[in-house]
């Protein structure tokens, strides 16, 4: 028996179990709310066992770990975790936070992905093996840390045993012990096989920021060389001996059925192997993508297009409209608002709308599937492997055991990936596939057969005293609810917390707020995407804000300062952001041009954060976006150069969809296909954008989503601020703007 693993959480770290055969140190821990409460299974995922060792487990009573740290021989740190890599730098992140804490360089740490187990690799703030909501870092910012911690204190406690020496007269320095008083030094790899003989610590100390060495400081990403040289895969680079390649058509009409096809042109087309009829879909199975694309060409399909076929925004629009004038679910009240409202010497009344939005991943949806033997693998990128593997189970029949996930990097998320439909689909077609089949969406399909953020449309109200303050504020959010459907235990009393996130928690000083919630829903499919609730509820409340400072007379930073005397972080940000952007300064003219500046303010995801969108307006109405400036206040830093990055991108990925985005329906039908017109901003048309982070020694906040929530209030108040026009209806291309 030479090796042991080491469970450690919050609730406890005395429990252990123990491997035959290994040789080395492994660590497992649970991070809080996961472990003992979830079932057991019968065995440790076998994809979990073979990253550590090859021999057969003997498990004692206690917490089923959902991650291993595994130290080898040769000094070597492995970590398996449950988070994927999206772009998002965690597979850097998330290392450090081992690292600093192990005392280990950066570089020695090695990561591998875990394997499909909700019960071993859940996320306590998500409740399932899910990567999304800007948690990677608030999940594991603890755990992973004491972690590193515990098993340095044991590798420590082990040289000192060797020594027969105090343990407090040796350090930790870069993966090697040291003795100072006799300047003895021996690597981790030689004290792992000791320290896994040794009792767990149940309380080590953690570092104090200011003893951070890699906290905080700015690290190039981990898995940017092999995306440079084209060693990373990710799921569309899966290629298996003997694989065919699908392309599909699925019903254009939202809820259509396949009522016929022929295939003879389709199987003429060299190098079509198959083609397959479902329900709703038929694909065309070739030697490679030329050759599937051409044969799915070749095919007629008829549908039968069910009750949707007269499908219209309009008609979408109006039941959202008439859901919105019934009294909703109570999210938030504070006081009596309405009759707050009543009684205010002035009243402002507003109906804002957002619509449908795609996600337009970068790497269109894929995944691969080989279904023979009583086995079932899929290759795919996801933010949900667990819940993959359970919809391959339901469709294949086979027990979760029999159903294994290799997950790969993944090509852009945004919360398309937290769903598993085109997974299914896959599965489907590879019940029928003569060997392995990889079934990839071309962009029309991934535009017209996505998952969508859903059409909001909102209801606002707020009475003005005599100085113009606001004393009531009503605001009723109608839309579609993706927890309803995605995590149904969220919904509770009729409030989807995800529907009213920023608008329950606005953060100003308004004596009576009532937030009401109507869900109503419709065909369209609905998901979350970047941003989730915040991206809408920031939007309205930021430019409904914006709109009382304007009738108030009254500068909207000013306005916002006033409302914000209770909130120091916010305050902060707001302040850092309008000093930053010179607010107090007029812009700089543009000939020909009307130009202005927009503010915004926001707590999401954990983080404080406040955009300044600096515009320009021609005379035919298009705008160009010259600067942003961002302020944050996301608590503790990892990674510096993470964090622009992520601030950056969403800053980007939010104006292009406040811009152009927008998924409109006719005849049942999307009527967007491409990128020819579902835009995404050019190079030419970025921004410069600017990131002024305070520094705080505060829990971590999320910054993957914060920066899309931010920017679209900071462009349409701009816009305002430019030509006088309010923008209650997005995208902006939807208004008119002309001079």
């Amino acid at each position: 028996m030479n090796a042991v693993i080491c469970t450690l959480s919050e609730q406890s770290t005395s429990r252990r179990r123990f491997l035959q055969g290994g040789s080395g140190l492994l660590l497992g821990f649970a991070l809080p709310g996961f472990g003992a409460e979830q079932p057991r299974n019968e065995k440790p995922p076998e994809a979990a066992v073979g990253h550590a060792t090859s021999a057969v487990t003997q498990e004692s009573s206690g917490l089923e770990p959902n991650a291993f740290i595994r130290i080898d021989r040769a000094g070597v740190v492995t970590l398996i975790i449950h988070k994927v890599e999206m772009g998002q730098g965690t597979f850097t992140s998330l290392p450090m936070l081992l690292a600093e804490e192990l005392e280990v360089d950066l570089n020695r740490v090695k990561l591998e992905q875990a394997p499909a187990d909700n019960s071993r690799y859940g996320d306590p703030l998500l409740g399932g093996q899910v990567t999304g909501g800007s948690t990677s870092i608030r999940a594991t910012w603890k755990p992973l840390r004491q972690a590193g911690a515990t098993a340095r204190t044991m590798l420590v406690s082990a040289a000192a045993q060797q020594w027969k020496v105090d343990p407090s007269t040796c350090i930790a320095r870069n993966g090697v012990v040291t003795h100072q008083p006799s300047n003895r030094s021996l690597n981790y790899g030689q004290l792992v096989e000791t320290a896994a003989k040794l009792p767990v610590p149940k309380d080590v100390k953690l570092k104090e920021p200011k003893d951070f060495t890699l906290i905080g400081k700015a690290h190039k990403r981990l898995d940017s060389p092999a995306k440079v040289d084209g060693k990373a895969q990710f799921g569309i680079d899966v290629r298996l001996p003997n694989m065919s390649v699908a392309a599909v058509a699925i019903s254009p009409v939202l809820g259509g059925k396949l009522a016929s096809v022929d295939d003879k042109k389709a199987m003429a087309v060299k190098g079509v192997r198959q083609v397959i009829k479902l329900d709703r879909a038929v694909a065309v199975l070739g030697d490679h993508m030329w050759a599937a694309k051409q044969g799915l060409a070749a095919l007629s399909p008829k549908w039968n297009e069910g009750n949707n076929a007269s499908l219209t925004t309009e008609t979408l629009v109006a039941g959202l409209r008439a859901a919105s004038e019934k009294q909703g679910a109570v999210a938030r009240n504070d006081g009596q608002a309405t009759q707050a409202i009543g009684q205010a010497p002035r009243k402002i009344e507003a109906i804002y709308e957002m619509p449908y939005l795609a996600h337009a991943t970068m790497e269109p949806m894929n995944c691969t599937v080989d279904l023979r033997n009583g086995l079932c693998e899929l290759w795919v990128g996801t933010q949900v492997p667990a819940l993959a593997q359970g919809t391959a189970a339901k469709i294949t029949g086979l027990s979760l055991d029999k159903v294994r996930v290799h997950n790969h990097y993944l090509g852009g998320g945004f919360g398309r990936r937290l769903e598993t439909d085109f997974i299914a689909l896959a599965v489907e077609i590879a019940k029928q596939a003569n060997g392995p089949v990889k079934v990839v969406y071309s962009r029309e399909d991934d535009i017209q057969h996505d998952m969508y953020r859903p059409y909001y449309l909102d209801r606002l109200s707020a009475g003005l005293d005599a100085r113009a303050m606001p004393i009531g504020w009503f605001h009723r959010i109608t839309g579609s609810s993706i927890m309803a459907r995605f995590a149904p235990a969220a919904v509770q009393n009729g409030i989807d917390s995800d529907a009213v996130e920023g608008a329950k928690d606005q953060p100003y000083a308004i004596p009576n707020v009532r937030v009401e919630y109507v869900r109503h829903e419709s065909d369209v499919p609905t998901a979350f995407w970047r941003g989730v609730g915040a991206t809408h509820n920031v939007w309205v409340v930021e430019s409904f804000i914006d709109e009382l400072a304007a009738a108030a007379k009254q500068d909207p930073l000013a306005y916002r300062q006033a409302l914000l005397q209770n909130q120091p972080r916010m305050r902060t940000v707001l302040d850092l952001a309008a000093s930053k952007a010179g607010w107090s300064k007029p812009m700089r003219p543009i000939e020909g041009r009307r130009v202005g500046r927009g503010i915004q303010v926001q707590f999401a995801f954990g983080s404080y954060m406040s955009q300044v969108a600096e515009i320009s307006v021609g005379p035919d109405g298009d705008v160009q976006v010259h600067r942003v400036v961002c302020a944050l206040d996301c608590g503790q830093i990892v990674n510096p150069d993470t964090v622009i990055a992520q601030i950056e991108s969403g800053v980007i990925f939010g104006l292009s969809a406040a811009l152009w985005g927008e998924i409109t329906y006719d005849k049942g039908r999307v009527q967007q296909n491409n990128f020819t017109d579902y835009r995404v901003i050019r190079i030419n048309e970025a921004p410069a954008i600017e990131v002024y982070m305070v520094k705080s020694n505060d829990a971590p906040g999320g910054i993957g989503e914060p920066g899309c929530s931010a920017i679209a209030p900071a462009l349409t108040n701009a816009i305002f601020a430019a030509t006088g026009k309010r923008l209650r209806k997005l995208p902006v291309t939807a208004t008119s703007l002309k001079a």
